[in-house]
């Protein structure tokens, strides 16, 4: 089944409260679908700030991309996400992740768990925000039932077997970090095992989950080859063609770029894309582009 496109927005740029309500108003303008806040220290707290987004704006949805497991109480998780669907008419989605960022741990006193423990601990919080939000008589009560979208984020096996069993929206990593500086994006052929891995568990399911990409370069240009040759902060072993198929990276002319993700989409079931705010205009022409399709 191809799923039409949706485009999402991730706000990493905290603002003051008519600067955000502003910035929220231009990506409804430029037809972005979902407004993103990230769950990370030193940035926005992400659900009053969607819950302002909602209140600057009509159409576009809401979403955290995504939660970092271990800062949340599982039964507390659950109240702040129902009175934020409560008080944006239905319109969260709520993102969920296993947590990388050691660093930030270690700022909120907060003990920082071995992979494994981690992704068990994501386990626990989505079952129980499964049993608490699908309740009929929990309280506060969300707005959409039986609960609102999850999106669940990250890469590995044990992850992509969460999602398979538990998420309306599969958020596939396509870049796992930095390792010297270099970012570690997949290839094409790296994310095309990713995705059969994922398939593969969730081969039992009757309604496929929307596929979600975050994409962390884009570029509009008329010369992609150059573009390729000088990109930023990539492992310089990478070939050319390599460069030139990166699914994270996108660079081009707008239908160029729009054509990529209609290639990317066919290969690898994506269709809600998301891009960094820092490019959030110059994106708007692809949004455009596609349109309806």
């Amino acid at each position: 089944m191809t799923r039409p496109f949706r485009f999402g927005v991730n706000m990493l740029r905290p603002e003051a409260g008519a600067q955000w309500r502003d910035k929220c108003r231009r990506a409804e303008q430029l037809g972005y679908d979902v407004i993103l806040v990230p769950d990370h220290l030193g940035m926005v707290a992400p659900f009053p700030a969607l819950v302002a987004a909602a209140a600057a704006t009509r159409r576009p949805r809401l979403g955290t991309f995504v939660l970092n497991a271990g800062f949340w109480n599982p039964a507390l998780l659950a109240r702040e996400a129902a009175t934020t669907d409560a008080l944006t008419d239905g319109r969260l989605e709520v993102g969920l992740g296993a947590g990388y960022a050691e660093a930030e741990h270690e700022q909120a006193r907060l003990e920082f768990l071995p992979p494994g423990d981690r992704v068990r601990a994501l386990r626990h919080t989505v079952g129980e925000l499964e049993r608490l939000l699908t309740d009929p008589a929990y309280a506060p009560s969300a707005a959409q039932r039986p609960r609102p979208p999850l999106l669940i984020g990250g890469n590995g096996d044990r992850l992509l077997r969460l999602m398979a069993e538990h998420a309306d929206i599969a958020a596939f990593t396509a870049a796992t970090g930095y390792v010297n500086g270099m970012l570690n994006a997949l290839t094409s052929r790296q994310l095309d095992e990713r995705v059969a891995t994922y398939e593969r568990f969730a081969a039992h399911r009757a309604v496929p989950a929307e596929r979600n990409l975050l994409v962390h370069f884009v570029e509009v240009t008329d010369d992609r080859r150059a573009t390729a040759r000088r990109l930023p902060k990539v492992h310089p072993e990478l070939s050319q063609e390599e460069r030139l198929t990166l699914p994270v990276m996108l660079f081009g002319t707008v239908k160029q770029i729009a054509e990529q993700l209609r290639e990317q989409r066919e290969r690898f079931g994506i269709s809600y894309v998301v891009v960094l705010d820092g490019v959030m205009d110059a994106f708007g022409p692809v949004i455009e582009e596609l349109a309806g399709s």
